[in-house]
């Protein structure tokens, strides 16, 4: 098995940084849904590794947020699992920590691409009343960053009631160019501009149930295509 392809964190997002030149693992180590068979390159990050990166996240929150209470704003379809592992895990360090976080978790939905491309027309599912937000501690929590405009977004509409303090978690960041926005807070992985689905990541509403996060194949793209 190759080895995997980190290097240290680095303060440009705090997150693990995948290389570009990192191939993924071959198909055959894993376990995956027979139906996806030829519809993926590889697995770039496998769940275990996910879940592992993530439980720290939970630590790092736990260190910053503790003993507050806060509002943890899961961005739909894709930041499903990631957000509900990530409530698990600081709700485990609850309870065995001299630390606490009560949370509330509400949802709100985002959809901009088309495809495997991002489009300019951003819909905000959810949003249209997010009074809880006024006067709180607001943790939001996404799946995927790439050209930071959706977040941008998100950020401004969020900051029209009035929050506290926003924070964001997100589990990954792509390198792109043009790149707006700030980046989140909390980040878990860094990584090339790849598509990739799995872990509830999807391609047109498909691969959202697959345990680890892997690269479409063009073949996939195809497809799936709508």
């Amino acid at each position: 098995m190759a080895d995997f392809p980190v290097i240290k964190a680095e303060a440009k997002c705090g997150g693990i940084v995948i290389k570009d030149e990192w191939p993924g693992y071959h198909l055959d180590l894993f376990t995956f849904p027979e139906h996806y068979s030829g519809d993926l390159e590889c697995v770039y990050l496998p769940h275990g590794i996910i879940m592992d990166r993530t439980e720290r996240l939970a630590r790092d929150i736990m260190d910053d947020l503790g003993d507050h209470d806060i509002v943890v704003l899961c961005v739909l379809k894709g930041g499903y699992q990631f957000c509900a592992d990530l409530v698990e895990y600081i709700k485990a360090l609850s309870r065995n920590s001299n630390k606490s976080l009560l949370m509330r978790v509400d949802f709100i939905r985002l959809k901009s691409y088309l495809n495997d491309k991002s489009t300019e027309d951003l819909h905000i599912v959810g949003a249209e009343d997010l009074s809880v937000l006024n006067g709180k501690n607001v943790l939001i929590v996404e799946a995927i960053v790439d050209t930071g405009k959706t977040m941008k977004a998100l950020l401004k509409h969020v900051e029209t009631f009035k929050p506290k303090m926003v924070k964001v978690a997100g589990l990954l960041v792509k390198r792109v160019e043009n790149a707006v926005g700030r980046s989140p807070d909390y980040v878990g992985f860094e990584i090339p501009n790849r598509f990739v689905v799995g872990y509830a990541l999807d391609y047109n509403e498909y691969f959202r149930d697959l345990n680890h996060i892997c690269v479409i194949s063009e073949s996939g793209k195809m497809k799936y295509k709508i």
